[in-house]
């Protein structure tokens, strides 16, 4: 008798501790979900501080880049204000333009330590991606689409174009084929003025 009472409160004991832990299970999963939106909190936080912190050393570093380059133009600017006190007193205006020549050398110079370099145009062949034509001439003994002169020097940027040069190409008059009028005729580059652009 006493093996089949043990056995009848065996079963009676579990339904106890099934209810208690059926009664956790609403206050674990409480605990969770409040652990889990205190990480989302410290996620959030730590992202926008991270925004911030990128943006101020964009601005550091935009700074730093501006200093550096104006610092870098300084000793021009001086050598152009001593050729500018010197051209007052000097006799010899040849004095003058060999002052004004060393000082747009160092200009350049400077330009190609932060990879800057003029675009070369005069004697070579249009290219619409580096020269803007600006006007069309004819000269027989030149090649035709050549540049013949420039009105404003081109820069590039670390290979990229930052500014075209204005040029003048030349246009030798095409040779009609039969039955071709002038309007069919096309031409093989397009003239632009500042006024377009």
């Amino acid at each position: 008798m006493k093996y089949k009472k043990e056995k009848e409160e065996k079963p009676a004991d579990a339904k106890p501790s099934e209810a208690a832990e059926t009664g956790k299970l609403p206050e674990e999963l409480a605990r969770q979900k409040d652990e889990l939106f205190e990480k989302l909190q410290r996620v959030s936080a730590d992202y926008a501080n991270f925004q911030k912190r990128v943006l101020k050393q964009i601005e550091d570093t935009v700074s730093y880049e501006k200093e550096k380059i104006i610092k870098s133009l300084l000793p021009a600017l001086d050598n152009f204000e001593h050729t500018l006190q010197n051209a007052r007193s000097a006799n010899n205006i040849e004095v003058v333009i060999k002052g004004i020549q060393i000082v747009y050398e160092q200009i350049l110079d400077i330009l190609k330590s932060h990879n800057v370099e003029q675009i070369k145009a005069v004697g070579e062949k249009f290219d619409p991606s580096l020269h803007q034509a600006v006007m069309p001439r004819q000269e027989a003994d030149k090649e035709n689409n050549t540049v013949l002169e420039e009105f404003q020097t081109g820069y590039k940027l670390n290979g990229k174009v930052i500014r075209p040069s204005k040029v003048v190409v030349n246009q030798l008059p095409s040779e009609k084929s039969e039955g071709e009028t002038d309007e069919q005729q096309s031409t093989d580059v397009d003239i632009e003025t500042d006024s377009e652009q």
